[in-house]
């Protein structure tokens, strides 16, 4: 590791220990040449995730995205950013376990909607219509019976 001081390429670690995100290892060091103390931070390189997209284009992988659809859905929701944090951190581990490094954008969606039904049947309602692109009344009707099913399943087994 270089020193940001002097640029000697020697320098011992001091201290190690967690960061606070859980991820990194945050480590000071010092200089063996001019004693400047300077702190790094290691963590796991992720391999790159690829997104293949309904028309066949490609694009990196990015929560950020995830992130600001399931906002703009829960907008005057009564639901909490760190819910929805839990949420993108959910889908990003599952997309991360995969052995492949491509993904389809289908299954990104697929598994934000199955997140949001357990979440607030609003937010997936609104993704939804987005995600899918309804032609019509008809299909959101479609998807409204749906939900209204799984909700009355939902309501009988938490009643018993």
């Amino acid at each position: 590791m270089r020193c940001p001081k002097c640029s000697g390429s020697k320098s011992s670690v001091i201290d190690s220990r967690q960061a606070e995100d859980g991820q990194t290892i945050r480590r000071r060091r010092e200089c063996e040449e001019c004693h400047y103390r300077f702190t790094t931070y290691e963590r796991v390189e992720e391999r790159t995730l690829v997104v293949v997209k309904k028309d066949g284009t490609r694009e990196q992988f990015s929560r950020d995205k995830i992130f600001n659809g399931i906002i703009r859905s829960a907008q005057k929701r009564p639901v909490a950013s760190n819910e929805i944090e839990g949420i993108v951190n959910r889908i990003e581990q599952k997309v991360r376990s995969n052995q492949d490094n491509e993904i389809h954008s289908e299954l990104i969606g697929e598994l934000v909607m199955d997140e949001l039904a357990e979440l607030d049947e609003i937010t997936y309602v609104r993704f939804a219509s987005v995600y899918r692109s309804f032609k019509d009344v008809g299909e959101l009707e479609t998807l409204l019976k749906q939900i209204t099913k799984t909700t009355k399943k939902k309501e009988t087994h938490e009643t018993k």
